[in-house]
């Protein structure tokens, strides 16, 4: 039978670049059990380097030990990020450990990477800091005698594990879970339309994925608060798919909808581009800037604050699945990482994909997963861009 693990990771530099090491420790998926740590000073480093390393070392213990299924727990969203191939590498000195890290993660059956909190991944942190502590006196770290498996205890600072596959969509003590499903294919999506308060219906497909992804949340998910959606037809569609299968309230929110893209309105990108060259190029510079007849990206901003402040409100603490746009979850995104409105071209989001956001009581969120698809079959994902 196939090891699972959990494997949490964390690098740390006193300087940034300064003296660093790394920690990681791997866990029995199903009982919490610490199988192995590991941790070494580096020299000197920079964060993002010694946090690569951490990742490293914890997939090399990983492989060691015979696991084939693997969940990545690791508070560097840089690395989570990356790993997942949400965000580039962009830094030469990232590319060589990016590329080390991948090779790894191909010896496995299945790995999946999980940005958690750093109070979650206080284990791994322990152990980095003891790293370099060791070598700032001079000696290497040595891990501890282990105990016999029946004396073994899971350590303080890191309580047991939920299963693999599952800890993403736990949520945090007192928090509100927001699980954000963009809605299925329309007609318009694979001539990659401009298609915002339009309000044309799922095509096949897009039902097709609308019930792959209410399969997906049925299993994964616990109980729902709600589904909250806008009121386009896509999304409702999709909603109510979700609903269905979970028996959850459907909760419609009229601040959830689309960007208003006025005169943009079913063009492709092309199209716009040849027509308003100069405005096309203010709108993606500037926030305040708005497609003629249509919405700018801060009035987005504005009423989705006010549906995510709601959503706070009524359902804290609990789990809502918020059935909406490309643009309205990317504010989502950008609001819980203090990212500037400009960041919304830098994050993709695949048809019917699932991202989760952990907002807690003072509007402040945790980004926890983003684009996620794995409940798509290739050919009920968008088709490639043109």
């Amino acid at each position: 039978m196939p090891l699972r693990v959990i494997v949490e990771a964390d690098g740390g530099s006193r300087g940034n670049p300064g003296p660093a090491g790394y920690g990681a420790v791997v866990r029995d998926a199903a009982s919490g059990e610490v199988l192995r740590e590991v941790a070494a000073g580096i020299g000197v480093a920079s964060n993002n380097v010694a946090e690569y390393r951490g990742l490293i070392a914890g997939l090399t213990a990983a492989a060691e030990l015979g696991a084939d299924d693997l969940e990545v727990r690791m508070d560097s969203l840089l690395v989570v990020n990356q790993m997942s191939s949400v965000w580039k590498v962009k830094h030469e000195a990232m590319r060589p450990l990016a590329s080390e890290a991948a090779g790894l993660v191909r010896r496995f059956g299945r790995v999946t990477f999980v940005h958690v909190p750093r109070e979650r991944n206080t284990h791994a942190d322990r152990l980095a800091n003891e790293a370099m502590d060791a070598a700032a006196a001079g000696r290497e770290w040595v891990a501890g005698a282990a105990p016999e498996p029946s004396q073994r205890r899971r350590s303080a600072s890191a309580p047991a594990a939920p299963p693999s596959g599952t800890a993403q969509w736990v949520a945090a003590p007192g928090a509100l879970q927001t699980v954000l499903l963009r809605h299925g294919e329309t007609a318009l999506s694979p001539q990659r339309r401009f298609s915002g308060r339009g309000d044309p219906e799922l095509s096949e497909r897009g039902q097709a994925q609308a019930a792959a992804a209410a399969a997906r949340l049925a299993r994964d998910v616990g109980e729902l608060e709600a589904v909250v959606t806008s009121p386009l037809l896509r999304a409702n569609a999709t909603a109510q798919a979700v609903a269905d299968v979970t028996g959850a309230k459907l909760v419609v929110d009229d601040e959830l909808v689309e960007t208003d893209f006025g005169e943009w309105e079913g063009r492709t990108w092309r199209e716009v581009r040849d027509g308003w060259p100069d405005l096309l190029a203010a709108w993606t510079e500037d926030a305040t800037v708005a497609p003629p007849g249509g919405e700018s990206f801060a009035a987005v901003f504005d009423r989705v604050s006010r549906a995510r402040d709601r959503l706070l409100a009524t359902y804290t603490p609990g789990t809502v699945v918020v059935v909406s746009h490309v643009t309205p979850i990317k504010v989502l995104l950008c609001e819980a990482l203090g990212a500037p409105a400009q960041a919304l071209f830098r994050v993709h989001l695949d048809i019917a994909s699932l991202s989760r956001v952990d907002f807690h009581a003072d509007g402040s969120g945790t980004v926890r997963v983003v684009n996620d698809t794995q409940h798509l079959l290739p050919d009920l994902l968008t088709v490639p861009r043109s």
